[in-house]
């Protein structure tokens, strides 16, 4: 299992903090939990950085079990 963790607006848009989902490519775990959580989700995830333990991640790239993948709005500030 993958384990996601949304912050600032994507977990307002996910409804919760975090949420674990089975291994797949980036894609396909976006796919699954914007189906499970709704179009508000989608929206803000276009906006948002995407990184698997600690590193920034292409769409179509693995992420395995064990993982954290972070899905990381654009934060005002400095």
């Amino acid at each position: 299992m993958v384990t996601v963790r949304f912050f600032a607006a994507a977990a307002e848009a996910a409804g919760a903090e975090q949420a674990t989902v089975p291994e797949g490519t980036v894609e396909d775990i976006r796919a699954r939990l914007i189906a499970s959580r709704g179009d508000d989700l989608a929206r803000v995830w276009r906006q948002c950085a995407v990184m698997v333990d600690g590193r920034r991640v292409a769409a179509d790239e693995l992420v395995a079990a064990g993982s954290t993948l972070d899905v990381l709005p654009p934060f005002a500030g400095g």
